[in-house]
C-alpha cells in the first residue's frame, strides 16, 4: 500500500474519518458514538447494519504497526445471538510503502451454524471492500 506506515495507521484508527474513504454498504452504514478522540486503547464506538449492531472497543493500539478492534455484533433478530468479531491490522513497512494485513476472526453461536457459509462470504467481501477502499484512498492522497 502506498504511503508511510504512520499515515496508513492514522487513517485506520481515525474512526471519525472513515466517511472520507469508506462508503456505506449493506454491511457497514458508518461509525458512530465514538467515545474518545484521539483514539486510544479502550475507545468504544458503534457500527450498525441491517444484520445487527457492532459495539466495538479498541483493544490494542501500537502505533504505527498494530491495532485491534473487538466488535461483538448483536444480530437482528436478537434470537440469532452474537457474532464475536476481532479485527487486527498489522502494518509492515516495505521499500515502496507499507504492507497491511487485516486479520478477521469470528465466533458464531449455534443458531448461525447453518448460515455460516453465507456469513463468512459476507465478511470476506466486506474485508476486501475495506482494504480496496483504504488502498485507493492512500493512492489518491499521494
Amino acid at each position: 500500500m502506498p504511503g508511510p506506515a504512520e499515515t496508513v495507521f492514522d487513517t485506520i484508527v481515525d474512526l471519525r474519518g472513515y466517511g472520507r474513504w469508506l462508503t456505506p454498504s449493506s454491511a457497514y452504514e458508518g461509525t458512530t458514538e465514538i467515545s474518545a478522540d484521539p483514539i486510544t486503547t479502550g475507545t468504544t464506538y458503534v457500527e450498525t447494519s441491517p444484520s445487527g449492531v457492532r459495539r466495538g472497543t479498541v483493544t490494542e493500539l501500537d502505533r504505527p504497526t498494530r491495532v485491534t478492534f473487538h466488535q461483538p455484533m448483536t444480530m437482528k433478530p436478537r434470537l440469532l445471538g452474537v457474532i464475536d468479531i476481532h479485527v487486527t491490522y498489522t502494518l509492515t513497512p516495505t521499500a515502496d510503502g507499507v504492507h497491511v494485513t487485516r486479520l478477521l476472526t469470528l465466533e458464531m453461536g449455534w443458531l448461525l451454524t447453518l448460515l455460516r457459509p453465507v456469513v463468512l462470504r459476507q465478511f470476506r467481501q466486506e474485508s476486501k471492500r475495506t482494504m480496496d477502499a483504504l488502498a485507493a484512498h492512500m493512492r489518491a492522497a499521494r
